[in-house]
């Protein structure tokens, strides 16, 4: 979900544009005829040798387009201007969408591979029944380390981040949500609460955080991990695998406390036209091979079940990325909440910002 385009990604965009030249971005992009599907998806959150497989078993062509935050996209399905066959909110998002009138339910009938799903993430609240939405990818939010400046084991909860030892040593990812949900969480708070004086008080603990922390920062934050620019840092798992990958030194902890479970979900909005494309690339998706070639390329966990035992066993036993079922009880997911109360999360976390 939380996955903004790497730099090389971008680099082979460009260099992709310039090989293929203006005239045919603009027959790809502006496509509207039978044999495509739109798709309007977070950047670089779908193997590209898929497309291409998918492309080559059908004869639909996938034309994507990507957007960098939840909000972005329901503003921009809201206002109804293109066409799109299918995008990925994230839970509290499909709440949203529901509530708003910009989905469609889904057509069981057209679905082959919803048994291939693990149970656990299906049926869940922000979706009852899965009306109008097939799990693609979860994870969490937690703690990243690097064992030159940490000891092993010393961090295992978030109150562990407020050590004196870790002055001008943590890097936090530039989310509202999550850096006030972790705040809340160490006080053993609901990561959804909408009380102001808890609230306050979670915004006055990350103040006296503030110390320790060296950057608020996005996507760049892969990078200096991975440069070993900072000792600790908290973001989602799926940034945190990347970190892991590029520096055998960086390790990765949800606290058992309590942290974010996130899902996010393949849905039709209401601006949907490519009806036997959707079903066929939702049937591909959920197909076990397909579906664990997606993850080792992403690097976030796969809600397909069968998909998870095809996966190499380093990856699948990892309880980092696919923590146990005790863990996973202790986890949340974000509601949707109302937008006052999205206003007073941005608020107090902007003080925090400004504080540091």
């Amino acid at each position: 979900m939380k996955k903004l385009i790497s730099v090389l990604v971008a680099l082979f965009a460009v260099c992709g544009l310039l090989a293929f030249g203006a005239h045919h971005l603009q027959a790809s992009t502006g496509s509207t005829g039978k044999k495509v599907l739109n798709l309007y998806t977070w950047g670089d959150y779908i193997d590209p040798s898929l497309l291409t497989k998918f492309q080559k078993e059908t004869g639909y062509h996938v034309n994507v387009e990507t957007f960098d935050s939840n909000e972005a996209m329901f503003t921009k399905i809201k206002q109804g201007g293109t066409s799109y066959d299918l995008t990925v909110p994230s839970d509290y998002m499909i709440e949203k969408m529901k509530a708003a009138k910009l989905l469609l339910p889904l057509d069981k009938s057209k679905l082959t591979g919803m048994k291939n799903y693990d149970p656990r993430f299906l049926n869940l609240a922000f979706d009852k029944h899965n009306q109008y939405s097939v799990p693609y990818f979860w994870g969490t939010l937690g703690i990243i380390y690097n064992d030159k400046y940490v000891q092993p084991g010393s961090i295992q909860h978030w109150n562990d981040l407020w050590s004196k030892k870790y002055k001008n040593n943590i890097m936090l990812v530039d989310s509202a949500r999550d850096i006030m949900g972790f705040s809340l969480a160490s006080m053993g708070k609901s990561m959804n609460t909408t009380d102001p004086a808890t609230l306050t008080v979670a915004r006055n603990k990350l103040n006296r955080l503030s110390p320790n922390v060296k950057a608020v920062v996005a996507d760049e934050i892969k990078m200096y991990m991975i440069q070993n620019e900072a000792a600790v840092a908290v973001d989602w798992s799926g940034e945190a695998s990347e970190m892991l990958a590029g520096n055998s030194h960086l390790h990765y902890v949800v606290p058992s406390e309590g942290s974010n479970l996130w899902f996010d979900n393949l849905v039709i909005p209401k601006t949907a036209k490519h009806f036997k494309a959707i079903y066929a690339f939702l049937n591909f998706m959920s197909e076990p091979k397909n579906a664990a070639q997606n993850a080792e390329y992403i690097g976030y966990a796969t809600p397909n079940k069968k998909a998870e035992a095809l996966l190499p066993k380093a990856i699948r036993t990892d309880k980092q990325f696919y923590p146990d079922n005790k863990t996973l009880s202790h986890l949340q997911i974000y509601s949707n909440l109302s937008p006052e109360n999205v206003g007073l999360y941005n608020d107090l976390y902007l003080e925090f910002k400004m504080h540091h």
